[in-house]
Formats: C-alpha cells, structure tokens, sequence
C-alpha cells in the first residue's frame, strides 16, 4: 500500500462492486482499449457543485487529473441549488459545455433538449472502451430515452435500501432477526409492545417512518409484496404501482401494525430529522432506509450518549411468501444523470470519441481514488490492514469534495472503512444489485406525464395517509385512484403504454 504512483495516489485494497460481465466488441472479440484513442488537449466541464466554494482551478486535484488524463480542464461549476435555472438558461441559448452533467433526470427541458439532437448518442461508441463498455446494461436502459443514450449514464449503487432493526432490542427481548414480512411484522409489534429497551416504559414503537411513506419506507417494503418500482408493466400496458393488488395487499398489512401502535402515530406528517432524532433517541427500532444509514443513526447516539447501547442488524433479504427476492432500486436503475456532451460544442466523431477516452480514464481506479479519497498522505491515510481514513476534512472538503460529486462512477471500488456499519453495508448493498427491481417508465415519454404526474402522485399519496391513518377505508381508497383517471392518469398511461411499445 506504500508504492506511489507518479501522482502520488495510492488505490486501496479494492472490492469491485459491479455485477457487469466483461463486455465485448460487435465482432465478438474483447473491447479494444480506450488507450487507443487519445483524448484532448483541453474539455470544458459543466459540473455541479455541492460545496460553498470553488476548488482553485491548479489545485492538487485538478492537477493530479490533468496529469492524469492528459487533458487540460475547465470546469464551469453550476451550484447545484440553482442547477435547474441555469442548465435550463444553457440549454435555451445552447450555451454548454464540451461535457455538461445533466443530474436532474426528471427535468421537463433536459429530455426535451436530449430528443432534440443537442447531445450525442454515445451508445454506438462504449463498447470499445475499457470501463465505459462495462456499464451495467440495468443502468444504460434506465438511462436511454426514446430509445437513444443521450450520455454517459453516471452509475450509483443499483439499489441501495434495506431495512434496520435495532440488535439490541432482539437480543433483550430473545428475538431472532426478521428475513420474512411476517416476521417484521411480530418483531414491530414486540417493540411495540414489550419494553424492548427495558426501561419499565412503554415509550417505545418498531417502525419510525416519515411523510415520504408514500414515496420511499412503505414503498420498499410494498416491493417486498411484488408491487412494481412506481409502474409496473402488465400485458404491455405500464400503469402506476398505486393501482395493484400487491401494493394494496401492503397497504392493509401496513395499516395493520399502525393500528397496533407498531408504526409510530404522527408518521404521515414527520420530517427527516424528527424521524433520524426519533431513531437516536430510542424511540423506534426499525427503519427503512439506506442501508449505509446505519452508521449515520450510530454516530447520532453515540454523540448523545457515548455508552449507548445501540447495535443494528442490516437487512436485505426480507422476502414474503413465494415472491422471489426483491429489492426496489432507489437509484433509477443506478443511474444519477448523464455526463452529455453537445453536438454543438463536440464537432464530430473523433473529437467526441477523445472525450469518451477522457471519461473512461476517470473510471480507472486510480483516478477513481483520486476524485473521492484525494492523495494519499495529504488527504488520506491507509493503515496496515486497508482501512481508508480521511486525515484532514476540512481540506478534504475544499480540495477533493467537489470533483467527489463529479465522478462519472460511485460503484469503481469501495474502500474499506474503520467505521462501524460502513463495510458491511457496502457489501449488501452491492448484493442488492442482483435482485434489484427498476421502474420500467424511466426511459419513456409521455408529455402528460411531464405535466400531471406530480399533482397525480400527490393525490395518491393523500388517498394512502388517509387510509393508513382510519380517515377511509380501501374501497374509499380505491375511489380516489378511480377518480385520478379523468384527471390524467388515463392518459399518461395511454402514452407511457405506446412509449413502451416503441422501444420494446
């Protein structure tokens, strides 16, 4: 681990955390490098930027890259609160960068601007490279639009989500882990219901879940039913999870534990940090969520109380009757946006096969380390047995953060943590990757879609709180999704429908 590179980078002992086979070339043989193609003298890079303040264009990470990569960078850094007003004002006035990061996904003008030939259809071009043509094909689909990849899909975990049950609170109460819905469900209720903190109190609930119910903790676990990853595809017709018996049979098992206090009462109207302080606090002992949240509910507690006898067990098996294992990715099929590169900025081919070169370098692990460690020694330490530590944050947060949040790839190798909870949750999430479930509407189009379905989803949303709260029951439940049909909902399933027909 002490060999030096000549940029001064040393790349930890690896785990590669993609499932992709090696990919090869139309002609059957393995995928020429990208070695053989050169990239630029220079690219511009439009890039996001999650930090107060701009890194100084020759510091140590932009320069250990150029060096790198061979190639001189400019980056156009676009706060990422203001991300969609000025994408949107560079998309109008074609106004982009050689390479532009398009991280909303759902942004009305970017698809627009992808189907309206502003950026390359890179597909054609990432089999003959090194890294880029090993990019999850789960990832590309989800990344496609109308069928065309308008970009270089940047890759995150697959799915991400499982569910933590407090160890301790098992372990008092003689319990084993849960890996079944039923399961869950008595180990709920016993936290509920049996002083799983022994404290003589019945202070104490199983599930903390908060007003993004709807949206992500009762969603995973309706996945656990069969319920699709917000549609699902029925004799070629994709309509909205909202509507099917799985995600309803969900509902009532949910609505279930609610009424025996097993879910904690205010959750419909609880925010993200009401529900992490609930969780620090002891109130609840099982939330899902991401499974590298673990760690983050440790350091809670232990800040609040260093001997805290909070332990958690990591859960990504849970399975419910015969329905096979099933995770809902959490992360768009893996994919977190497009590095695109301008048809306007890129003249042709050989000059967007260069930057394609230049974006499978940032993929090496080397660089990789680079933009998300920093440099060894002055960044980051590694001790005797791998483990990665970041020596100076403040540094590290000026220096390194903001190309951390420009990286084409999260998923090129992890790094092993001395953090409690950190490594193993890497590995379950890297596992998650083989039974992940993607929402099939991503790579579609549907112009009602773009202009409805928040209002639609909402009144959906509404029409659960108020089941699972007793304000209705399921038949008035299922009025209320009758009713979004006029509204739209039959339309953009209508086209969601024909979208998918095109490209399938």
């Amino acid at each position: 681990m002490r060999n030096h590179s000549r940029l001064g980078i040393a790349v930890a002992s690896v785990a590669v955390a993609s499932l992709a086979l090696t990919a090869c070339g139309s002609s059957g043989e393995p995928a020429s490098s990208s070695e053989d193609v050169n990239t630029p003298e220079s690219i511009t890079w439009m890039a996001m930027l999650h930090t107060p303040t701009t890194p100084e264009a020759d510091g140590p990470i932009q320069t250990a890259l150029e060096e790198f990569t061979g190639t001189d960078l400019t980056f156009q850094w676009v706060p990422d609160a203001s991300k969609d007003e000025k994408i949107n004002a560079a998309l109008a006035s074609d106004t982009l960068a050689d390479i532009t990061s398009l991280s909303n996904i759902s942004n009305t003008s970017v698809r627009q601007a992808l189907k309206s030939g502003q950026f390359w259809d890179v597909e054609p071009y990432l089999e003959d490279y090194e890294n880029l043509s090993k990019i999850d094909e789960k990832t590309i689909a989800s990344a496609r639009v109308d069928g065309k990849l308008y970009g270089v899909p940047v890759q995150k975990p697959i799915a991400r989500y499982g569910v933590l049950v407090r160890q301790d609170w098992l372990d008092n109460l003689g319990l084993e882990t849960p890996h079944t819905i039923e399961e869950l469900g008595e180990v709920a209720v016993a936290f509920a219901t049996q002083d799983p903190d022994g404290n003589g109190q019945n202070d104490t609930t199983g599930f903390i879940d908060r007003l993004e119910s709807f949206k992500l903790g009762f969603k995973t676990l309706a996945g656990y039913f069969g319920a699709g990853n917000n549609f699902v595809v029925e004799d070629d017709e994709v309509i909205p999870t909202f509507q099917t018996d799985e995600f309803k049979e969900a509902m009532e098992w949910y609505r279930g534990l609610y009424e025996q206090g097993a879910i904690n009462g205010e959750f419909v109207t609880m925010q993200k940090q009401n529900q992490q302080d609930a969780i620090a606090q002891g109130k609840g002992g099982i939330i899902v969520t991401g499974l590298f949240e673990a760690k983050n509910y440790m350091n809670l507690a232990t800040s609040a109380d260093p001997n805290t006898p909070m332990a958690w067990a990591l859960i990504n098996d849970i399975t419910h009757e015969d329905v096979p294992r099933r995770i809902l990715s959490d992360t768009n099929g893996g994919f977190g946006g497009w590095l695109a590169m301008s048809t306007s900025e890129v003249k042709d081919e050989a000059e967007l096969k260069g930057i394609l070169a230049f974006i499978d370098k940032l993929l090496d692990e080397e660089a990789f380390t680079l933009m998300t460690n920093g440099i060894e020694d002055e960044h980051f330490t590694v001790d005797a047995d791998d483990v990665v530590t970041i020596s100076d944050q403040p540094r590290w947060e000026q220096e390194v953060q903001p190309y951390n949040s420009s990286r084409p790839s999260d998923i090129v190798a992890t790094f092993k943590s001395s953090t409690p909870y950190v490594d193993e949750g890497n590995e379950k999430m890297a596992e998650n990757a083989e039974f992940a479930v993607i929402d099939p509407s991503l790579p579609l189009s549907s112009d009602a879609f773009d202009q409805s379905w928040s209002t639609i989803q909402q009144a959906a949303n509404d029409a659960y709180n108020k089941y699972m709260v007793g304000q209705i029951d399921m038949a008035g439940y299922e009025d209320a999704i009758e009713k979004l049909s006029g509204q739209g909902l039959d339309t953009i399933i209508e086209e969601l429908s024909a979208s998918y027909a095109e490209t399938n």
